[in-house]
């Protein structure tokens, strides 16, 4: 079960968002998080979806939220439509950020329908480092 230390948070319902009562494919959509020396990377795969139907925003000062929209299929008078099978609907994800993040500092963009998410990690300075004697 994920919690509150948890890096991946449960998303709860929200009114802004108007988020539906049944699950739809994208609800949960495929996020990646890699950590790297310099900083954390989320790769999102979003396919057909352009940057102006995603918000990528920092809340509470640690958390990270990527949402979105992708609308569904609308019949057009004379079409006939034999299948559907792509998803639609909106999504969010949310992660906590661990404290070494710069969150004033994050950048988005979008290429190929995937959204990558840049997060700065703060440089720790020897200067920082405090050492602890070990007694015992």
């Amino acid at each position: 079960m994920l919690g509150p230390s948890s890096p991946l948070l449960s998303v709860p319902r929200s009114s802004s968002l108007d988020l539906p009562s049944e699950s739809s494919a994208l609800v949960g959509a495929r996020v990646d998080w890699k950590e790297t020396p310099e900083a954390h990377l989320f790769k999102a795969d979003l396919p057909g979806l352009k940057k102006d139907e995603l918000k990528v925003e920092v809340e509470d000062g640690r958390i990270l939220q990527i949402s979105g929209e992708r609308k569904s299929v609308k019949e057009e008078g004379t079409d006939n439509w034999h299948y559907v099978g792509r998803s639609s609907g909106k999504f969010l994800q949310r992660f906590r950020l661990p404290e070494n993040s710069r969150v004033d500092q994050v950048r988005a963009a979008m290429k190929d329908g995937v959204l990558t998410v840049t997060v700065p990690k703060a440089d720790i300075k020897k200067s920082d480092i405090t050492s602890i004697e070990i007694s015992g």
